[in-house]
């Protein structure tokens, strides 16, 4: 028996999260008020989809991206905002000045 490959894909829903967990043609959504509470979320919904399988592998992404969900998850464990995913506009500040000679 091969390992069951599941997905959970993140993406923010106005000031929440939502996730949606796929494996086998399966798809379970959730909304959570947080990315914490959203990746506890996934978990249930990894248990629920994957019901007697213990040969799984679960890959989490933001907006399809693993390594983007893996930055921004562990930023927020650690209390620090997340960086701007790639391709958002950056902010401008006001120290950030151009000089011409």
């Amino acid at each position: 028996m091969s390992k069951l490959t599941i997905t959970a894909n993140y993406r923010r829903d106005g000031d929440d999260w939502a996730v949606a967990v796929r494996a086998n043609g399966k798809e379970l959504d959730a909304t959570a008020p947080g990315l914490i509470a959203a990746r506890l979320a996934a978990d249930q919904l990894v248990d629920e989809i994957a019901t007697g399988r213990p040969d799984r592998a679960v890959v989490h992404m933001l907006e399809g991206d693993a390594f983007a969900f893996s930055v921004a998850y562990l930023h927020t464990r650690a209390g620090l905002t997340p960086p701007e995913p790639a391709g958002a506009p950056e902010a401008s500040t006001a120290h950030e000045q151009v000089i011409e000679a």
